[in-house]
């Protein structure tokens, strides 16, 4: 008897490449407000709770994933962004980009509406990836 395979996946974590671990959750932390659930003592792994899922960090260049899966690209310029960004959702997107900004994140665009029913604004963290800051999308209203 073959017993069949349960092949549904379950999103396990991000995992975003920085220059420095620690330095990096720290400013999740206070500019956020996540909260540390690891840092491992050699600082090259550190996780943030963050719900169902994980944020996780890493050092830009580890051999371990390089010989594997090739170097991480980085930005040239400012104005070039990584092919991802991070989207954290909050109640009150006005108070949690004010507390970014107060807390090292470059601001990028204020929150305003959006016409898919949303409040959005946009920051960059202090490895210059793109996170967005958005209330819940609210349910079209029907007549």
């Amino acid at each position: 008897m073959v017993m069949a395979l349960n092949l549904r996946p379950e999103f396990g974590y991000t995992v975003v490449y920085v220059k420095d671990v620690a330095r990096s959750m720290a400013f999740y932390e206070k500019a956020f407000g996540f909260r540390v659930r690891r840092l491992d003592e050699s600082h090259r792994w550190g996780e943030l709770e963050s719900g169902q899922t994980t944020i996780a960090f890493t050092p830009l260049h580890q051999h371990e994933t390089e010989d594997l899966t090739g170097t991480v690209q980085t930005r040239e310029s400012g104005r070039d962004r990584a092919p991802i960004e991070v989207c954290f959702v909050y109640s009150d997107v006005d108070a949690a980009y004010k507390k970014a900004v107060e807390n090292g994140a470059v601001p990028v665009s204020e929150p305003e509406e959006k016409e898919w029913a949303q409040k959005v604004g946009y920051v960059r963290d202090l490895n210059g990836i793109v996170v967005r800051m958005g209330s819940y999308v609210r349910p079209p209203k029907h007549d």
